[in-house]
């Protein structure tokens, strides 16, 4: 759940985690959390708790965004902390040797979300929310949507193909999510979506009704 922008919590509470729960069993999907990355490794049967972003927005209503993404293309995911003068060349340079080294492992053809700004902890949130845009669409900023089409056209260049056995087509899409940040930093976030990326959004209207 990826309403932007927001705080992350990991745990959504029992209301969310049971629903998880019942869409996992009664879809016999697969079971892949674990209790605690470090002390406690064993699966928690139902996968939960779910990893949730809760933020707040103008107007009315909600966004509820559900993704569900295999550990592999978050596995072939980065961050880097570029200096400024790394500029657009630098940013180019770091999003293709990422997939040069990673998506053959990640199922390509890949979406790829890049996140570039914030602060360490959130440029993270940039890219992953950016898989959410539809795969027909181009970010709204001219210059961002010029640099999307100009990173997929080197991206399929590579010649790693559909799983990574060669050919034209690395990735589907790039999607590029920017924001403000500090002047002494340029933080980049790559979030391979593999070629299973599975999404859903659904808008709550909310309907007021004056007493007569």
């Amino acid at each position: 759940m990826l309403p932007s922008p927001g705080k992350m919590t990991i745990g959504a509470g029992s209301e969310v985690d049971a629903a998880v729960a019942r869409a996992y069993e009664k879809a016999r999907l697969r079971m892949s959390l674990v209790h605690d990355a470090l002390i406690d490794r064993s699966n928690t049967r139902d996968n939960t708790p779910a990893f949730c972003e809760i933020g707040f927005r103008p107007g009315r209503g909600a966004t509820l965004h559900v993704m569900l993404k295999g550990g592999g293309s978050d596995n072939a995911s980065r961050v880097v902390m570029l200096p400024p003068a790394a500029g657009r060349a630098g940013i180019e340079e770091a999003v293709l040797a990422c997939v040069c080294e990673k998506a053959s492992s990640a199922c390509p053809p890949l979406i790829i979300g890049i996140g570039i700004g914030a602060t360490f902890d959130k440029v993270g949130s940039l890219a992953k929310k950016a898989l959410l845009r539809d795969v027909a669409t181009s970010a709204k900023q001219p210059e961002v949507a010029a640099f999307e089409k100009e990173l997929l056209e080197k991206i399929n260049s590579t010649g790693i193909g559909p799983a990574g056995l060669g050919g034209a087509t690395t990735a589907l899409a790039v999607h590029i999510n920017t924001a403000p940040c500090h002047i002494a930093a340029l933080p980049l976030a790559i979030n391979m979506g593999c070629s299973a990326m599975r999404s859903a959004s659904v808008e709550f209207i909310e309907e007021r009704f004056d007493a007569v």
